[in-house]
């Protein structure tokens, strides 16, 4: 059969897709042993995990993208989940990184109107994830700062601040919430989770992945695999099996 011959037999392939859109903790997410990896690992032949990850971003700038990526047009059938998971960026002190700083007040809004945007194109919200931003290791964070030449630009405190900000928006959007900030400082020394102070080590990778998985696990784990399995392709006659 000439191929196509069988595209017109057969009906386009689509493939679900899960995009995960942040700042550079998910845009580093699909390097060896991140959390996004790991999400594509698991739904492989059930779903596209599409990173979406733009470092050093902010919720102000994130929601002027994110139509951008999710249109009208696009069907909502094909978005399986959207995670957001932003604030790593917008909580850096303002008096010392201004370009990237975005009012609490102004944060907790930009989330709250990234998932009206998503309500309004048909994602429901039992399909939204929002993620808050992890904790900050100051020590460790401020010598990768003075090495630049710069000054401690972050607090953990204020970090908490904004991780309570996107809880609260979760909670009044009705998606679900990862709280990253308080799941991760339940173990003393939480700085094993990060590499920098900032972004994940393997370990802070790891512990997303399954925090994340036990959401997305029930959402997801019901979706069939594309395409049979080899041993049930009818090799005489493959195109009663494949189109």
């Amino acid at each position: 059969m000439a191929l196509a011959e069988a595209g017109a037999r057969g009906r386009l392939l689509r493939w679900p897709r899960v995009l995960l859109f942040g700042d550079s903790i998910t845009e580093y997410s699909f390097q060896e042993n991140g959390w996004g990896a790991y999400l594509a690992e698991r739904l492989v032949r059930k779903c596209d995990v599409v990173n979406r990850g733009i470092s050093g971003y902010n919720t102000r700038w994130a929601k002027l993208i994110l139509p951008r990526l999710i249109t009208e047009s696009t069907s909502a059938d094909s978005i399986a989940a959207v995670t957001i998971f932003f604030g790593a960026n917008d909580s850096a002190l303002k008096e010392l990184n201004p370009k990237q700083h975005v009012p609490l007040e102004e944060y907790a809004a930009n989330l709250k109107g990234m998932v009206q945007y998503l309500k309004s194109v048909d994602i429901t919200a039992d399909r939204i994830i929002l993620i808050t931003p992890p904790p900050l290791q100051e020590s460790a964070w401020e010598k990768e700062c003075l090495a630049k030449g710069d000054k401690l630009n972050r607090s953990n405190a204020t970090a908490g601040q904004y991780a309570q900000a996107c809880v609260q928006v979760a909670r009044e959007c009705g998606t679900d919430v990862l709280d990253l900030w308080t799941l991760m400082q339940k173990n003393q020394d939480f700085s094993s989770y990060l590499s920098d102070g900032l972004h994940l080590s393997k370990k802070g990778n790891s512990f997303l992945a399954a925090q994340l998985w036990s959401r997305l696990e029930n959402k997801l784990s019901a979706l069939p695999s594309l395409l049979p399995y080899w041993r049930d392709v009818d090799h005489t006659n493959p195109e009663a099996s494949l189109l």
